[in-house]
């Protein structure tokens, strides 16, 4: 029997609660029983197809969502908080970024065969490290603070620097037959970095004003945050595509370390926002996976895996973390440590659709690797 509607946003939505409620009660970070329940309702049972549920409305839903939970992220970075690891962070998000992508699009070429584009735009994909896996997995594991300040510092900065690396490797991709198309690269890249820092800085700074002159009462103060950060991420973005994460996440550290400007509030209302988001997010996106082509990878893709894990993020970390204060059981740990979350799951979903409406052979991989990591 098909479902209505409304009853399949019903169905979402008690999912999401269960999966949380689950994962709090087992100990375990949400995207595991989150991403099971997305599995159970798509490929396996086959009642929600998220493409048919919501249409063209789908991914505009996934880049609002995602805008939102990178701006509340970003409202717990202090810079006061990470005094003496800001090199360590500096050079996760850059060399460490880089060493992290060459590893693995060397590894998806060489282990899976995928075409060496395809293999570099699932690295591109898989060097963030996302918030909503890393705040709730320190809820559970509880490392030092110096652990958990590169960790947390690490998934938000790394999500718009990673969205913005990857829409380069996309454009690569889909220009590279056209006629000076490394210029237009460049000329993308340094539009999106400064359409996306002027307008996170420009409405950080008159939010921010807003907030500590009182210009709203306090029973809209939380309404006007959440229309600001979505007007933030629609006109960065029209201005110069996929700016628009990186400028709400310059609007959440400018609004975190403006002075008089209390968002204790706000980071409350934004959080419980965010795990609805989270919620939802991961059991839509989980059900579009193809589960069929991600087993019929077969052991290549478990040589991936082991490359990620034990030479990727080790790398990564080695390199990031040289003349640092860390002590050897801390950089451990940090290797160890390097979930994916939503911005890998939504990105890879949007690009996937792309490819495979221009005709890019083996579009569809892109989704089954990136889910499989």
């Amino acid at each position: 029997m098909e479902l209505s509607v409304p009853l399949l946003l019903v169905v979402i939505t008690i999912s999401s609660l269960v999966a949380q409620w689950l994962a709090w009660a087992i100990r375990l970070p949400a995207i595991l029983p989150l991403l099971l329940f997305g599995l159970i309702l798509g490929p396996f049972t086959h009642v929600l197809n998220p493409d048919q549920l919501f249409g063209e409305l789908l991914f505009p839903i996934v880049s609002l969502s995602v805008a939102i939970i990178l701006f509340e992220g970003a409202l717990t970075l202090r810079f006061d908080e990470i005094r003496g690891l800001g090199g360590v962070v500096r050079n996760l998000v850059s060399i460490g970024m880089l060493a992290t992508f060459a590893v693995i699009s060397l590894a998806c070429w060489g282990l899976l065969g995928l075409d060496p584009a395809l293999a570099a735009l699932v690295g591109a994909v898989t060097v963030v490290t996302g918030p909503t896996v890393i705040a709730p997995l320190m809820r559970v594991v509880r490392p030092n603070a110096a652990i958990n300040q590169v960790l947390r510092w690490e998934g938000i900065v790394i999500d718009p620097v990673g969205a913005i690396f990857t829409l380069l490797v996309f454009e690569f991709i889909t220009l590279r037959q056209e006629a000076g198309s490394n210029l237009h690269l460049v000329i993308i890249f340094a539009q999106t970095v400064v359409v996306g820092l002027a307008c996170g800085g420009l409405f950080g700074w008159l939010l921010g004003t807003a907030l500590k002159r009182v210009w709203f009462p306090s029973y809209l103060q939380n309404f006007a945050v959440l229309a600001v950060v979505l007007l933030t991420f629609g006109l960065s973005n029209t201005l110069a595509d996929e700016s628009g994460l990186l400028a709400v996440t310059v609007l959440g550290i400018w609004l975190a370390n403006m002075r008089d400007v209390d968002v204790s509030d706000i980071v409350a209302f934004k959080e419980e926002l965010s795990a609805i988001l989270i919620s939802a997010l991961f059991i839509i996106l989980a059900a579009r996976l193809d589960i069929h082509g991600v087993l019929a990878m077969g052991w290549p893709l478990v040589a991936l895996l082991l490359v990620i894990q034990f030479v990727a993020r080790p790398l990564c970390i080695a390199i990031s973390t040289l003349g640092s204060s860390l002590t050897l059981r801390e950089k451990l740990l940090l290797s160890w440590i390097s979930p994916r979350g939503i911005v890998a799951a939504a990105v890879s979903s949007l690009f996937a659709l792309t490819l495979q409406k221009i005709g890019y052979e083996g579009a569809d991989k892109l989704v089954s690797v990136v889910f499989a990591i």
